[in-house]
């Protein structure tokens, strides 16, 4: 790793909230994917994201990647119970929204978008905001990721009773707090460490 702070003059800044896929610049010098060690290749725990220069500036500590990946991997694609992968990928659009992270808003909006066939409800989200009116589920969800991303403690026992009379049990409920503060933490590994692009 170099002492440089990377700049990429040319880069189209994205402005807005999207489902489109864009691209992203790291400021610290991602590993080459040439140089890649074992150790490095197994924190990546899937191969493929070795293309990625976010997940290979991340492999710089494999340790902690691997371990960050695999909690991630649990949190969203174990889905053979608890809360269903649209709603945990809607608590991660909204805790993105809500911290200005467009980049991941753009992943998790269109993962959402897919799991539930709802576009045009997940791009509300994007242009509305974190306050906008869907239907009772989907604001219990998005209003219940946006207190944990305000504060930990700005989440009590309320959104638990609201989200149990709207069908969702602890499993559910615990699945919701996993991927919403997840991306509390990963918005700002993603916002701390470059920002994203327009392809």
């Amino acid at each position: 790793m170099t002492a440089t702070t990377l700049d990429h003059p040319k880069a189209a800044i994205p402005t807005v909230f999207t489902q489109d896929e864009l691209g992203w610049n790291a400021w610290l010098d991602p590993v080459p994917e040439e140089a890649l060690t074992e150790r490095q290749k197994e924190g990546l725990v899937d191969i493929a994201r070795a293309k990625s220069p976010y997940f290979r500036l991340l492999a710089h500590d494999p340790d902690i990647l691997r371990a960050r990946t695999l909690a991630d991997k649990d949190i969203f694609y174990n889905t053979r119970a608890g809360l269903p992968r649209a709603e945990r990928e809607l608590a991660a659009a909204a805790v993105s929204r809500s911290n200005g992270c467009i980049y991941c808003a753009s992943v998790h909006a269109r993962f959402a978008t897919t799991h539930s066939k709802r576009r045009d409800d997940v791009q509300r989200l994007l242009d509305e905001g974190v306050g906008v009116d869907i239907d009772p589920l989907w604001n219990a969800v998005i209003e219940a990721s946006v207190a944990l991303t305000a504060t930990p403690i700005a989440f009590d026992k309320s959104h638990v009773a609201k989200l149990r009379r709207l069908g969702l049990d602890d499993l559910a409920i615990a699945d919701l707090i996993h991927a919403a503060s997840f991306f509390n933490w990963a918005n700002r590994l993603m916002l701390s460490l470059g920002e994203p692009e327009i392809r």
